[in-house]
């Protein structure tokens, strides 16, 4: 399926191919910290497949409790996560932030969560919280 993206001021854009059915949620307290939420959900780009359209990304590097390394890209100017990739030069593949996902809405549920044992614990079943269409 191809993708676009953007962040939430619009400087960076982007597009890829990606496999909508490979969404996947993480609970590991640096994706709580680095996104301020719950969880992180995210989608792999296709090898070869992620171009850049507009804006130049800044760029963190995390190193995770396993010692790898990765870059975190997000917008200079309103701070909206946009990747991750391996610390390489032209990476075969980018984790897509769904939320900057244009097409977020088609894919279906994720079908895997890792990083469990960090899940805060209501995050794991919101059913029952209030609902209201909006804020």
């Amino acid at each position: 399926m191809k993708v676009t993206g953007q962040c939430h001021c619009g400087q960076i854009t982007y597009e890829a191919e990606v496999d909508p059915a490979q969404v996947r949620i993480c609970h590991c307290t640096d994706c709580q910290r680095l996104t301020g939420t719950a969880f992180r959900a995210s989608v792999a780009s296709l090898p070869g497949s992620f171009v850049l359209r507009s804006g130049q990304p800044k760029t963190y590097i995390k190193t995770a409790e396993s010692g790898n390394r990765r870059v975190h890209a997000f917008c200079p100017d309103c701070g909206t996560p946009v990747y991750a990739t391996a610390p390489e030069p032209n990476p075969a593949s980018y984790g897509l932030r769904v939320g900057a996902l244009d097409q977020r809405a088609e894919f279906p549920a994720p079908r895997r969560q890792v990083w469990c044992r960090s899940a805060l614990p209501w995050s794991m079943d919101i059913r029952a919280i209030e609902r209201a269409e909006r804020g």
